[in-house]
């Protein structure tokens, strides 16, 4: 009798929590691979995602793609409608009664495409979903199910740019830039960004220094991201999760200097430039690490970059520490794996793998995730042991604050909380120092 009113009291308390506290489970993935071979991959991509959900339960999920389509995304239309479809179709998904998808497919038009997938499911359990209008300036009702692909230029419950072109100028053509939505999930207002940034076009660029020119350039595009929220007079400024695929990669110098430690150089030169490598040897004349424009090879390749001293070589975010958040990361880099089902936990010898995938979050946003004495939050990849494409996607399971208004947490924000979410006040300060780059302290 004891163990059945125990039973019922951890069941009550648990619904207690998902009215109160629902739960949020937020998902990266850059799935360009597994559109380009998806007769092996698309469906061992969607069937291990659906089983993630079905192990974690969100009462709302927010799903981020990046390079829908692939590389050529006019032979590869039919399979995002096959992806969405799929998606939508799972017995798992039958209790999300209301969702928001947005997914950028317009590719002949050069100055607005960047293949991003927004996708937004609402449990039926929730009850109180609003979406915000970037055109009025309003709330709309959340409760719905749109599905908006195509050219999504004109859809107003969602705001996308791409980036300027001379960001990136190595690039003659670029898909980069960032989607955002905002929602209103139970009295709580929160923005949920969708971003790609600018890759590493060499590994003999990437290892000349740190930070390298690519490293500043996605700084560049970040901060000009989130300056842009932050200078929104007509949105205003709520606290933001920002996930997608940053291509963070790690401080290649630090991390050849540690692997090279003990071995000779040698320059291979080509009468192309870009066939040009660096081998470094042992003192028997093996090649232990190999270093090309697009290869990067370590004689124990598929052990060495899976332990924990990579972490300390992953500084990308240093610069921003105090305006962007992020948890401890405990998995292995989640680029660049084999695109073979064989190979699932294998990384390509291609690139210094690195955590390309994140989610982070304002200083704001992290104050609206309850904490208690378990676990506040989960924080991994998915699919370890399955091929997901060469990216592994990385999730966040958070539990969400109620009844919180647009939380702020300084008076020097642009905006104030109030707990009814009907009214925005301004504050006096920007909060931004043009100068430095950085927002509030």
């Amino acid at each position: 009798m004891q163990k059945e009113k125990s039973s019922m009291c951890t069941e009550f308390q648990k619904l207690l929590d998902e009215k109160y506290c629902p739960s949020i489970l937020l998902v990266t993935a850059n799935v360009g691979s597994i559109f380009e071979d998806s007769p092996r991959l698309l469906h061992l991509w969607l069937d291990e995602f659906l089983q993630k959900i079905e192990e974690l339960q969100p009462k709302f999920l927010a799903l981020h793609l990046q390079e829908v389509g692939g590389k050529t995304y006019e032979k590869s239309s039919n399979h995002v409608k096959e992806f969405i479809d799929y998606l939508c179709g799972a017995k798992v998904m039958t209790e999300f009664i209301y969702m928001r998808i947005y997914m950028d497919e317009n590719y002949n038009s050069v100055e607005n495409f960047t293949a991003l997938g927004n996708l937004y499911f609402v449990h039926k359990n929730l009850e109180n979903i609003k979406i915000w209008n970037f055109s009025n300036n309003n709330w709309e009702y959340g409760r719905e199910k749109y599905i908006y692909t195509g050219n999504i230029e004109t859809v107003s419950t969602k705001e996308k740019s791409k980036f300027p072109q001379h960001f990136f100028p190595e690039c003659k053509w670029s898909r980069k830039g960032f989607m955002r939505t905002r929602w209103e999930i139970e009295g709580t207002v929160i923005d949920f960004v969708n971003i790609h940034l600018f890759h590493d076009a060499s590994n003999l660029a990437a290892c000349e220094q740190f930070p390298s020119v690519y490293c500043s350039s996605r700084r560049r595009a970040l901060i000009y991201t989130l300056k842009r929220f932050h200078l929104d007079d007509k949105n205003l400024l709520a606290p933001y999760f920002v996930f997608g695929d940053f291509n963070f990669r790690c401080d290649t110098q630090g991390v050849i200097k540690e692997l090279a430690n003990n071995l000779t150089v040698h320059r291979i030169q080509n009468n192309k430039k870009e066939n040009s490598k660096i081998v470094y040897r042992n003192s028997e004349g093996d090649n232990v690490l190999t270093i090309g424009k697009k290869e990067f090879n370590y004689l124990q390749h598929q052990v060495i970059f899976k332990e924990s001293w990579m972490k300390k070589y992953d500084r990308e975010l240093e610069t921003l520490k105090d305006i962007l958040i992020e948890f401890p990361i405990k998995f292995p880099p989640s680029y660049p794996y084999e695109e073979d089902p064989d190979k699932p936990s294998n990384y390509m010898s291609t690139r210094c793998p690195a955590w390309c995938d994140r989610i982070l979050m304002s200083p704001e946003a992290k104050h609206l995730i309850m904490e208690d004495l378990n676990s506040s939050y989960l924080y991994d990849i998915v699919g370890r042991n399955v091929c997901m494409g060469d990216h592994k996607p990385i999730y966040l399971k958070i539990r969400l604050k109620t009844n919180q208004g647009i939380y702020r947490c300084c008076k020097c924000c642009i905006y104030v909380a109030k707990k009814s979410t009907s009214h925005y006040i301004p504050a006096v300060s920007t909060g931004i120092k043009s100068e430095t780059n950085t927002f509030c302290p």
